[in-house]
């Protein structure tokens, strides 16, 4: 065999060599990059972070009802007209907006004759009712009207006065506020937590909205799915996120 032919086969003999400790070295290389990904992936810690803030109501909606009950449908129907007017007449005398209030239409209930507690054919007379709601931004004016408005029953008027609905209208805005707080309230959390073991938290991982709530001021009642409360005039609203970061 020549010394050019022995040449060329130790080249790639060395040739073999180097490609396969390049492999070794690649899959080793590749190996531990993996490994420090998913070290990376796995090494995390997940809190809960909440925040609280208490708000005032800024609208409300209020209804009223009144109704008439007379053996003649035509003087049910006059008296309820009349009573209607009343109604208006001291609602704008509480400064109440004639543009806020959204008037019902009559219902109207046939009263039958009852023999052993049954309904018989026979007409008794008609029951009608007609109510008012109120929907306003003047918060204070307007609880302040339905607690008073039962004056009305002086007036001869069958009155009932519902219980407002308190409303915020700026939860869009106010959740977004919230969610950030909470959220800054989990880094607090996470990084107590990595400290206390000599660790310090990354970038954040993963984040997930759970409750939204909004409650009475007094109230200390949490659920799963959240609530929104209608009572109260003065309410309080916590947010809870549940947030993990890298270690």
């Amino acid at each position: 065999m020549s010394e050019g032919t022995n040449f060329r086969n130790s080249q790639i003999i060395i040739l073999g060599i180097c490609i396969a400790v390049a492999t070794i070295v690649a899959s080793v290389i590749l190996s531990q990059g993996a490994f420090r990904i998913m070290k990376f992936t796995k090494e995390t810690i997940t809190v809960t972070g909440s925040a609280q803030k208490e708000i005032r109501s800024d609208y409300i909606v209020w209804a009223c009802a009144f109704a008439r009950r007379e053996t003649d449908l035509k003087t049910a129907y006059k008296k309820l007209e009349e009573d209607l007017k009343k109604v208006k007449a001291y609602l704008l005398e509480k400064q109440v907006n004639d543009k806020e209030m959204i008037i019902s239409q009559i219902m109207t209930e046939t009263i039958y004759k009852k023999v052993n507690g049954k309904d018989t054919n026979d007409i008794e007379g008609y029951r009608l009712a007609q109510s008012i709601e109120i929907r306003s931004s003047d918060v204070d004016k307007i609880a302040a009207v339905s607690r008073e408005s039962t004056e009305l029953i002086n007036q001869n008027i069958e009155f009932i006065s519902a219980a407002p609905e308190y409303f915020y209208t700026k939860l869009d805005e106010l959740k977004v506020e919230m969610l950030a707080k909470a959220t800054e309230n989990a880094k607090k959390r996470a990084e107590s937590m990595a400290a206390s073991t000599g660790n310090r938290i990354g970038l954040m991982r993963s984040a997930k909205m759970g409750v939204f709530q909004i409650t009475p001021i007094t109230s200390t009642d949490v659920t799963d799915y959240g609530s929104n409360d209608t009572t109260a005039l003065d309410k309080k609203v916590m947010a809870v996120v549940n947030v993990s970061f890298a270690i």
